[in-house]
């Protein structure tokens, strides 16, 4: 492809974040700059992503939605400061703004594991509603708790005892269509729930586990006393510490992959349609990102419409035909250019830059030619 006449090459950078390193904004800006510098008449459009997890409002925010803060109770109990993104009648909320692990002053330990909670991401979703949303999207990555959502479910008007009342249950849910951005498959309890998976990330030693698999159960049964439905199995309902079992039963919510979900809200398929080149990326592109998540994801729509990708990356574990197979043409890994995991992270906006020279020499030219 000539760079030369005519109007340039149209390329969309839409890479997740380099955790650690980048936000996902940062990293596109970095790509951005890179192509633009070895191919002046480049048409370059920046579309960071998320999967569902820490970075979700930002995408939000990079894609037309304006900002919302408000003061929310924190996992501990100690009021935080949340932010969440609105456009029009729908809202972007991180469950992780009020109930994350990174609002843990001193880290999750096996007391914080027992006492976390998601009350705080009730209050993010009645004041969303206060604000005239009529769809929320919530994203559950990195959560705190496994608290099954009762939390949640008490700060929206739920009453909890021996059995639990829902006839105070804020009624707006009820005219509103809620939507989970998630990405695990998870039971709420049992050896593959919520507990069990990811009780120890959150600092629960093996009594701990046990106990709260218990109370979720116990909730679970509550749950299914008061609706007449019993999801505690399904798939997706242990995400977030039982988060996702909550909101399913709870508010009616629908769990749809973290990353389609995020796509479709950006419209990131007008975005590639018609471009000559995707370029997606993360910071560790390895056996987890090909169960669907982020570069993978938005591969998969870039196929859809018929455009080319490639991708970059902190480092690279997964074979390039495991890539092919997932509709990524080839991968560059920051590691060709410097080896030094620390080295590259800290430099990782400038050898973005620099890979995005060797895309454009790639891709961009006829033959592999430079750019002018």
């Amino acid at each position: 492809m000539s760079a030369g006449a005519g109007p340039g090459p149209r390329v969309v950078v839409a890479p997740d974040k380099f955790k650690g390193s980048l936000s996902a904004g940062a990293a596109a800006g970095a790509l951005a700059r890179g192509l633009r510098r070895a191919v002046p008449g480049v048409r370059v459009v920046e579309h960071p992503i998320a999967d569902g997890g820490e970075g979700t409002v930002e995408m939000a925010l990079a894609h037309g939605f304006r900002p919302v803060s408000c003061e929310v109770t924190g996992p501990l109990g100690r009021p935080v400061t949340a932010h969440y993104a609105v456009r029009d009648d729908t809202a972007v909320v991180e469950m992780a703004a009020a109930a994350g692990l990174g609002l843990l002053p001193d880290g999750p330990d096996d007391d914080t594991a027992r006492s976390a909670t998601t009350y705080g991401v009730g209050e993010l979703l009645r004041d969303a509603l206060d604000r005239g949303a009529h769809r929320l999207v919530l994203a559950i990555g990195g959560s705190a708790t496994t608290d099954g959502g009762r939390g949640m479910a008490e700060a929206l008007g739920a009453r909890i005892g021996e059995r639990l009342d829902l006839s105070g249950l804020d009624p707006r849910l009820a005219e509103s269509s809620v939507v989970v951005a998630c990405d695990v498959d998870n039971p709420l309890i049992g050896p593959w729930g919520a507990a069990a998976v990811y009780g120890p990330q959150k600092g629960a030693g093996p009594a701990t586990v046990a106990l709260l698999d218990r109370a979720l159960g116990h909730w679970a049964d509550l749950v299914a006393a008061a609706t007449g439905r019993d999801l505690r199995e399904l798939p997706g309902a242990g995400a977030a510490g039982g988060l996702g079992f909550g909101a399913a039963a709870l508010l009616g919510a629908e769990l749809r992959s973290g990353i389609d979900l995020l796509l479709e809200l950006s419209g990131f398929a007008q975005a590639a349609a018609g471009a000559d080149l995707v370029v997606v990326g993360e910071g560790s592109l390895d056996a987890q990102s090909l169960r669907g998540k982020g570069p993978v994801g938005v591969a998969a729509v870039a196929a859809r419409a018929g455009t080319p990708v490639v991708a970059v990356a902190g480092r690279c574990t997964v074979s390039a035909e495991q890539l092919h197979a997932h509709g990524i043409d080839a991968v560059y890994p920051l590691t060709d250019l410097e080896p030094d995991p620390a080295r590259s992270m800290s430099r990782a906006a400038e050898l973005l830059e620099t890979t995005a020279g060797r895309i454009a020499a790639d891709r961009l030219t006829d033959r592999g030619e430079k750019a002018p």
